[in-house]
């Protein structure tokens, strides 16, 4: 499953009434480490097929939603499960370490 695009019309159904943990990407286009991560996240989004959700926010068109979660950096990697932030990271993280965000 590809990543979603995030946007404030689709946040309420795609990630606080989801039933499996969602995984977003708060990201830019003119942000190098963005892009950096952003093939880890596609991968991510790849293997968590059926359990797990991959989302990506772009800060630029959804400047709403980056300030509900108080993004101050990106790239900032969020994990949403029952509508509750329950990790966070900021900046590239390898693989490893952002599969076990979604584990907690």
């Amino acid at each position: 499953m590809a990543t979603l695009k995030i946007t404030k019309h689709n946040f309420e159904e795609e990630v606080l009434n989801s039933k499996e943990p969602v995984l977003l990407d708060f990201w830019a286009s003119w942000c190098g480490p963005c892009r950096m991560v952003s093939p880890t996240v596609d991968e991510i989004a790849n293997e968590v097929q059926g359990s797990a959700k991959v989302g990506k926010v772009n800060v630029d068109e959804e400047s709403e939603l980056a300030a509900k979660f108080r993004v101050m950096s990106i790239p900032t990697l969020m994990v949403v499960k029952e509508g509750k932030v329950s990790a966070t990271a900021v900046g590239v993280r390898p693989k490893k370490d952002i599969l076990k965000m979604l584990e907690v």
